[in-house]
Order: structure tokens, then C-alpha cells, then sequence
């Protein structure tokens, strides 16, 4: 009896119904292999053993299904909650535990920090639990979607430069001749200069909220 032929991948029915999150995870694998700029809904679909077709049920286009994953990948942003901690504290352990994830998944950050306009959403875990941290280090109310906005493009353009070799690149420049006016060895380390990036941004805010104290802030 002769053997039945199998129908070329792509074409035989799916035993498993396609689902959103089914869709986001192996768009997922796929930007962690290749980079967002090689998916295509094509080779989604491939991977998927389904038919290119049917994922428009479900996303619509490329757009829509790269803001998927990005939600998907920001519900993966997990801190440990130190209420009783200082704020400080607070900001080093989110940024950081952020920077984790960021390294994670590289490829799919770096676009998304690289197109942060067409990635941010309001419900985003990370913009929340930095919202919260800065409102209970005593941010004015009426300041507080600002300064959390500065705060949160401050350590994603970092990240954007660390993963994209950016940090890297501009530390192993040779630096200045050191002589009389100071200048000194730059630090090489990214995980050093992340530190420095955070220990930056909360002396400015340790800062800016003593001169609210004090009735000296910006909008006075």
C-alpha cells in the first residue's frame, strides 16, 4: 500500500489552534535568534507550522505583533518589593533587576529602546514600579509623570547604549594624556558605569527634593 504523502510544511492543519500568546512567544524565539529586522510574519508562520494567512487573525500586522511581544517580555520584569526600604535603594534594585531583563532578551530591547515612541505603554511594569518608588520618595504629584519620564529615559538610553556596544566602544577609546589639568583614565566596565549612571541620577533627585523642601523647586 503505498504511503500516504506528507503536505509540505506550512500547509497541513495545525493539531493545536493558533492563540495570541502562542504567536508572541515564537515571535519571541525568533528575535532572540535573529534580531527583530529578520522576522518576517512568513517565517513566523514557519515556525508555527501554520499558515502565513491565519496569523492576520490574530495580529494584524508587524507592528501590532512586535508590540505584543514587548508586552509579553515586560510582564516578565519582576522586582523584589522592599517597602520599608529607602527610595534609593528601591531605584538601584528596579533599574538593575530592569537591566536583567534587558539582557535577557538583547535584540528585542535594543529595538525597543531604539524606538521607544512606538513602544510605550502606560501599563508597563517597570514605568509603574519606577512611578510608585519616585511618588513615595516625595516627587510633587504635578511633577511626578516628568521626573519619572527623565528618570526612566536616563537608564533605558543606557541600556540602549550597553547592549547596542555603544559604552563599550566609547571606553576602550585611548583617553587624553594625563598631566596637569586631571584627566584621568575613563572606566571600562559597563556594570560600572551603570552604577554611576544610578548613583547620577539619585544625587540629582536626592537634590531636587531637598530644594522642594525648601520651596526652591523648578516651578518656583
Amino acid at each position: 500500500m503505498e504511503k500516504a504523502k506528507r503536505p509540505p510544511r506550512g500547509t497541513r492543519k495545525r493539531d493545536v489552534p493558533l492563540t495570541e500568546a502562542g504567536i508572541h512567544a515564537a515571535a519571541l524565539r525568533l528575535i532572540d535568534a535573529d534580531g527583530v529586522e529578520a522576522l518576517t510574519m512568513r517565517k513566523l508562520a514557519t515556525a508555527l507550522d501554520a499558515n502565513a494567512m491565519s496569523l492576520y487573525h490574530h495580529v494584524p500586522n508587524k507592528d501590532a505583533l512586535l508590540r505584543g511581544v514587548a508586552r509579553m517580555v515586560g510582564t516578565q520584569f519582576r522586582t523584589v518589593t522592599l517597602e520599608d526600604a529607602p527610595w534609593q535603594e528601591r531605584i538601584r534594585l528596579i533599574a538593575t533587576d530592569f537591566r536583567t531583563l534587558a539582557h535577557r532578551h538583547p535584540k528585542l530591547m535594543a529595538y525597543s529602546f531604539s524606538h521607544q515612541a512606538d513602544f510605550i505603554q502606560p501599563e508597563d511594569p517597570f514605568w509603574v514600579a519606577l512611578t510608585a518608588i519616585l511618588e513615595a520618595a516625595g516627587v510633587p504629584h504635578s511633577e511626578l509623570p516628568q521626573i519619572t519620564a527623565l528618570v526612566g529615559v536616563v537608564i533605558t538610553g543606557v541600556l540602549n547604549a550597553e547592549l547596542s556596544g555603544a559604552i563599550h566602544r566609547w571606553s576602550s577609546l585611548k583617553p587624553p594624556t594625563v598631566g596637569e589639568d586631571g584627566l584621568t583614565v575613563p572606566g571600562r566596565d559597563e556594570n560600572r558605569v551603570f552604577r554611576l549612571t544610578l548613583d547620577t541620577i539619585i544625587l540629582g533627585l536626592e537634590s531636587r527634593l531637598a530644594a522642594d523642601g525648601d520651596g526652591q523647586g523648578i516651578g518656583h
